[in-house]
């Protein structure tokens, strides 16, 4: 757990976070109001499944595009934390389009806003997934070279750099957390997105697990309060070091996963293997040194316990009555 030091404690009294009433935001929200800050929340619905009202909460019902609804969410807010995507990796190639106006161009504008409002640092949420691209080393650094396959890893790549312009011309502070496979409770189970909850999913409801390819593509699976933890670390950082790689550090393969699945559900898992996509890197696991030394940061739950944890989860609404 991040201590108050790590978290910059005193300042900032009030956080902006877009993107706050989903899966990794409402835990972020969860802790930035058990630390005693005042939160700010852009959803498209007042009442979002994941918040409920709480104290020093304030939801703001609006869209990422509408400059009203930014502007009140970003107003007296010391830092913005941005985790906001309209496209998945997989679905970002049909409409690229669509993936800069929606995701890169109104990001843009939020760094304007911010600009006005003297908003002091933005924290994004970039993918460490994706933005690299195919690498041969076991490990990747921060300092590995970026060549996305898909729009979606292209477009958090080109925020990176209007984020150093901006810091460049306008003392604009940042910090980029590229995070690898997050998991965890109340991620959705219906966006595609996410392999440990649906395989979870559909290993508790004994149903049929899809697999692109063989298995043997190897990803990092980082628990989500892990990725809170260091979103809420980069929030006292004032270091010259802007990039951060945020996984587990260790690789686990896809037919790995699945036995693990198979001994924490204790179900013999049905599975399909398909063609493999194109889209799909064959390795990805990242190098997390650097947040470790500069941000005192390590992740802290072990893939048997996050898995343990989501299975408990699922099973409450799996077997919630209707």
């Amino acid at each position: 757990m991040i201590t108050e030091e790590q978290a910059g404690q005193v300042e900032p009294l009030c956080c902006a976070i877009f993107g706050g009433s989903g899966f990794i935001g409402s835990h972020l929200v969860d802790a930035l109001l058990n630390f005693g800050y005042q939160v700010k929340v852009l959803s498209r619905s007042h009442s979002a499944v994941n918040l409920s009202n709480k104290e020093n909460l304030k939801i703001v019902t609006g869209d990422i595009s509408n400059e009203e609804s930014v502007v009140s969410v970003l107003a007296d807010c010391n830092v913005c934390f941005y985790l906001v995507s309209t496209v998945l990796p997989k679905s970002s190639n049909l409409n690229p389009v669509f993936d800069i106006e929606s995701n890169l161009v109104n990001f843009i504008k939020l760094l304007d806003y911010a600009i006005k409002q003297k908003v002091k640092k933005i924290i994004f949420l970039s993918s460490g997934g994706t933005v690299y691209g195919s690498s041969t080393v076991d490990l990747i650094d921060e300092c590995h070279p970026t060549n996305p396959l898909c729009s979606y890893g292209v477009v958090k790549l080109a925020i990176e750099k209007y984020l150093f312009m901006y810091q460049q011309l306008y003392g604009l502070d940042y910090s980029v957390l590229r995070i690898a496979n997050v998991y965890g409770e109340r991620q959705r189970l219906d966006s595609g997105q996410g392999a440990i909850a649906v395989f979870l999913q559909k290993a508790l409801c004994n149903e049929k697990i899809e697999i692109w390819g063989d298995g043997s593509v190897v990803r990092d699976y980082v628990y989500v309060s892990d990725v809170v933890d260091a979103m809420i670390a980069a929030m006292g950082h004032k270091g010259s070091e802007r990039v951060f790689n945020i996984g587990s550090g260790e690789g686990t393969s896809l037919n790995a996963l699945l036995d693990e699945i198979e001994l924490i559900t204790g179900n013999k898992l049905v599975k399909h293997y398909s063609g493999e996509r194109k889209f799909d890197v064959q390795k990805n696991v990242l190098s997390i040194e650097l947040a470790k030394k500069t941000l005192s940061w390590h992740p802290r739950v072990t893939l048997a316990e996050g898995l343990l944890h989501t299975a408990t989860w699922l099973r409450s609404i799996i077997l919630q009555p209707t």
